[in-house]
C-alpha cells in the first residue's frame, strides 16, 4: 500500500512539473516577438534554416545586403543559387559566427560580406543583437555569438530562456503573437527584403567630424577571423561596400579596407564608385532618400555583382539542373507575386 501511495505521489509531481513547463513553453511561444508585420528583419536569421543548403554564394552583413541585393535576379539571369545572411545592425562579430554557423549546413564557393559594420567596436542595442541571435538555431557557434554580442546590462540566460525577457510583453500582443506561434510566414525572399516604393536622394548630410576614423581592435580581429575561416574552406571572400549614401563612408575608413584588402588578395567593391557601371540613379533605385535601395536598386546590383561571379570567378549556371529549377520556379512565383503587391499598395502599377 505504502509502495503505491509512493508511486501515485511521483506520477503527481511528474505530471505537475510536466504541466508547468508546457505552460511556460506556450508563453514563452506566445510572448517572443513573432517579427512578421512590424520589423520583419528579426526574422530574416531563423528562415535560413527551412532552407536547402545547396548555395554557391553566401551574403553575410547588415541592411546593405539584405536591402541591396536579390537573389531571385542572380538566379534568374545567371542561374546562382544564393541567400543572403542578413539582420538589422549586423555587428562584425555576429557575421562572423553566422558564417561559422552557415559552414555546419553547407560550404558556398564565395562569401560576400558588407565591411560598414566595421564601424562598432563593440554591441549598440540588445535589440539590434536580439534581431539576430535569437532566430539562430543552437548550437556551440550561437553560444559564442551570444558572448561575443551582450552588452554588461545583458544575461545570457534571457537568451537561453526568452520568457525571462519578455514575460512583461502581455500589453503589447496582437493577433500575429497568437497566429504564428509555432510557425511564422515567410517575410524574405532567400533572406531579401523587398520595397519597391521611391523616395530620391535629396539633402543628404556630410559625414560628421570624427575624432579618431581607426576601425577597432575587435573589428579587426573578426575581419582577420572571417578572412581566415574562408582561406581554411577554400572560399572565396568579397568585400563590399553598398551604395548608400548614408550613414556616411567616409575617406579614411575606405583607405583602411582598400589596404586591407590588397595586403590578402581580397576583391573590395566599392558600390559607391562604381555608379557608372551598375547604373545606380539614387532619383529612382532608393525608397529611403539613399540609405537602401527599393527593388529597382536592388536588382541593378545582383545583375552588376551576378555578371562577375560568372564572368570572374566561374560560379555555375544551376538552372538546368530540374530540382533547384522546380524549387526556384516557386521563389520566382512568391517574388513576383509580392512585387505585384507592393506595386498595387504603392499605387504604382
Amino acid at each position: 500500500m505504502k509502495k503505491n501511495t509512493k508511486a501515485q505521489k511521483c506520477i503527481k509531481i511528474t505530471a505537475s512539473a510536466c504541466i508547468v513547463l508546457a505552460t511556460l513553453f506556450l508563453l514563452q511561444r506566445l510572448l517572443v516577438p513573432k517579427y512578421v508585420d512590424d520589423v520583419v528583419e528579426g526574422a530574416f536569421i531563423a528562415e535560413y534554416y527551412e532552407e536547402e543548403k545547396d548555395h554557391n554564394v553566401i551574403f553575410i552583413g547588415d541592411c546593405e545586403v539584405y536591402e541591396n541585393f536579390s537573389p531571385a535576379v542572380l538566379w534568374q539571369e545567371y542561374g546562382i543559387n544564393s541567400y543572403i545572411r542578413g539582420s538589422a545592425q549586423q555587428y562584425i562579430w555576429q557575421s562572423y559566427y553566422l558564417l561559422e554557423d552557415t559552414l555546419r549546413y553547407e560550404t558556398p564557393e564565395v562569401v560576400v560580406f558588407n565591411i560598414l559594420s566595421l564601424q562598432y567596436d563593440q554591441s549598440q542595442k540588445e535589440a539590434y543583437n536580439r534581431m539576430t541571435l535569437e532566430g539562430m538555431e543552437w548550437s556551440p557557434v550561437k553560444v559564442k555569438a551570444i558572448l561575443a554580442s551582450m552588452k554588461e546590462e545583458e544575461s545570457f540566460l534571457d537568451y537561453v530562456f526568452p520568457i525571462l525577457r519578455y514575460h512583461s510583453r502581455w500589453s503589447e500582443l496582437t493577433r500575429a503573437d497568437v497566429q504564428y506561434m509555432f510557425r511564422t510566414k515567410p517575410v524574405s525572399h532567400n533572406g531579401y527584403y523587398m520595397r519597391v516604393d521611391v523616395k530620391a536622394a535629396e539633402n543628404v548630410p556630410e559625414g560628421r567630424i570624427l575624432g579618431d576614423y581607426s576601425f577597432g581592435e575587435n573589428a579587426w580581429k573578426y575581419l582577420d577571423k572571417m578572412t581566415a575561416l574562408c582561406e581554411e574552406k577554400g572560399i572565396e571572400l568579397i568585400l563590399i561596400k553598398a551604395p548608400s549614401l548614408y550613414p556616411y563612408w567616409y575617406p579614411e575608413w575606405e583607405a583602411q579596407v582598400e589596404e586591407y584588402a590588397a595586403a590578402r588578395g581580397l576583391r573590395y567593391l566599392n558600390f559607391l564608385e562604381l555608379g557608372e557601371d551598375t547604373g545606380i540613379d539614387y532619383s529612382t533605385d532608393t525608397y529611403d532618400g539613399g540609405l537602401h535601395m527599393n527593388l529597382s536598386g536592388a536588382e541593378k546590383l545582383s545583375r552588376y555583382l551576378g555578371r562577375m561571379l560568372t564572368e570572374e570567378l566561374g560560379v555555375p549556371d544551376r538552372r538546368g539542373e530540374a530540382h533547384l529549377a522546380a524549387l526556384w520556379e516557386e521563389k520566382l512565383a512568391a517574388y513576383e507575386a509580392e512585387k505585384e503587391e507592393q506595386y498595387r499598395y504603392y499605387g504604382m502599377k
